[in-house]
């Protein structure tokens, strides 16, 4: 790690020399930029923990009022940031064939496992893998699901109801092990109960692949050459290790017995063999107003799909469970701490659960869970305030040019490998088009109020076809285990309770200074029964 660090500090010190020149970059393009050094000292805010990359993100995108654009960089990478929703929709829908992949994460050559995953797919790869998985993230397969993601929050509440009083929980720490277990259930065919066996190897696996070290990232941004010269690979040896095990246990355990689950697994191998599921069926109703809408270049997609290894399924199985376990977290945490601070969005909330139950005789449904608008509507404002995806990205891979509408503004012509970022964070907190964008306000998202949304403004998911496979996934889980836990019990605050929150500075990842702690209160007979 000292190397490491050693390294890091040379290509900084390189970055420095050249931002003389690299630093200027937008501005001869005729585009708003920070100083030179005003760009370092952002960059270093961040690096020694003096502000999280959320807060950081906000003041810069408010640094630049009125601007639909401006420039900024990563380490010595030019990087065009886009506040504009019309060069967003251009960007992201219109203009797809131009901006079809993400920057990079892990150099090139690095890391195949990491290469091979969905993400970091390019091109027809990319298309095809996507094609391929989409049928596993239908409305209809969420419904099978359903009574799987149902029996562990079952487990949640069960676990909680026999603890002694006071019960005092760290809302991270608790959703993490929640998602595990449902990922593990709903993808691996794995029994997990990581709230009782708090230190079982798939939970701790998925810790790991959440805990990204920033010093590999930098060096990743800042020195990919050097990174690809000393194969600095993003996880530990024994995660990569897990997932290629987990995979061909699971595949061989599923041959030799003949076992077929609606899972992305079943569905690799099935396109291995050369067959390619189809889930055409007419979807009533869908999990909520968040949740992406899939492009018909995926389902419409009949291009039968490059041979499959068992590196592909295994590269696919961590990205999902990379993705599921930590980011799913971030909106359960923050939703969890909003109903703490504002009681009377969580009474109404219980109100609601206490409703439906009564409608389904005490047994939830998917059906009826799906058509909770208050449940979504404050599952949506999560979303916006709290996006666990502060930024998405775009790269060049077509010569595109952003036509001037303002008097001072010039053509920008973007060449293939030109990166775009979109500020998701700072777009959902800017005050044009959410009003009084700090406070916790569901009813930006009732039926009145979520058509005047400004579309290309609300992406906590993301845009276009490139968009997050699993939104479905993600919120069937949350909606699942709120409602579950909110029918027994009142989320109350304690002494570890801050209010405001403070985020952490210690990495990149959305998450409290000091954990998210709530309080759980058993609620009375009388409270459960007040609507029955």
């Amino acid at each position: 790690m000292m190397i490491l660090w050693i390294l890091l500090i040379l290509a900084v010190i390189f970055i420095i020399w050249k931002q003389g020149k690299t630093y200027n970059y937008w501005r001869n393009h005729n585009i708003k930029q920070k100083d030179g050094l005003d760009q370092i000292k952002a960059f270093l805010s961040v690096i020694f923990r003096r502000e999280s990359f959320f807060d950081m993100m906000i003041n810069l995108y408010d640094s630049f009022p009125n601007e639909r654009y401006f420039g900024t960089y990563q380490g010595t990478v030019p990087i065009l940031t886009i506040k504009d929703p019309e060069i967003i929709k251009q960007v992201t829908v219109k203009e797809f064939d131009h901006f079809l992949n993400h920057k990079s994460v892990v150099p090139d050559g690095i890391d195949p496992l990491w290469s091979k995953n969905l993400f970091a797919l390019k091109d027809i790869e990319w298309r095809e893998m996507r094609s391929t998985l989409s049928p596993s993230f239908t409305s209809s397969k969420m419904k099978v699901i359903f009574s799987l993601m149902k029996e562990c929050a079952d487990d949640y509440v069960d676990y909680f109801l026999k603890q002694k009083k006071p019960i005092e929980i760290e809302l991270k720490d608790t959703t993490t092990r929640y998602t595990n277990d449902v990922i593990a259930t709903a993808a691996f065919g794995i029994k997990c109960d990581s709230i009782n066996e708090r230190d079982n190897e798939f939970y701790l696996m998925g810790k790991k692949t959440t805990v990204l070290s920033v010093l590999k990232l930098l060096m990743y941004s800042m020195a990919p050459g050097l990174s690809k010269a000393i194969k600095l690979q993003l996880f530990p040896g024994d995660v990569y290790h897990f997932f290629k095990k987990l995979i061909k246990d699971t595949i061989q355990a599923r041959e030799t017995h003949g076992t077929i689950r609606p899972d992305m697994i079943h569905l690799l191998l099935e396109a291995r063999k050369g067959r390619k599921l189809d889930d055409s069926s007419t979807e009533v109703i869908d999990t909520g107003f968040a949740t992406v809408e899939e492009s018909s270049i995926h389902t419409n997609s009949t291009k039968p799909i490059q041979e499959i290894t068992d590196l592909d399924i295994a590269a696919q199985a961590m990205i999902f469970f990379f993705a599921g376990f930590d980011s799913v977290s971030v909106l359960m945490s923050f939703m969890g701490y909003e109903l703490v601070a504002n009681p009377d969005i969580q009474t109404r909330l219980q109100e609601e659960i206490d409703d439906t139950l009564k409608e389904c005789n005490g047994k939830l449904t998917y059906e009826a869970l799906l058509k909770m608008k208050y449940m979504d509507m404050v599952v949506s404002e999560t979303l916006r305030k709290w996006p666990a995806a502060v930024i998405t990205d775009r790269v060049c891979s077509k010569p595109f040019t952003i036509e001037p509408v303002n008097p001072c503004e010039k053509p920008i012509h973007l060449k293939p490998g030109d990166v775009i970022f979109i500020p998701v964070n700072a777009i959902q907190r800017d005050p044009q088009y959410f009003p009084n964008p700090d406070r916790f306000d569901p009813e930006r998202f009732n039926d009145e109020n979520k058509g005047n949304i400004q579309p290309y403004t609300y992406m906590p998911f993301g845009l276009g076809p490139r968009n997050c496979i699993g939104s479905r996934f993600a919120i069937l889980e949350t909606k699942t285990i709120f409602f579950s836990m909110l029918a027994k019990f009142n989320f109350v605050t304690i002494d570890k309770t801050q209010i405001p929150i403070k985020l952490t500075k210690k990495s990149f990842n959305v998450a409290g200074e000091s954990g998210i702690w709530i309080g759980l209160e058993a609620r009375s007979t009388n409270e459960t029964n007040r609507k029955m």
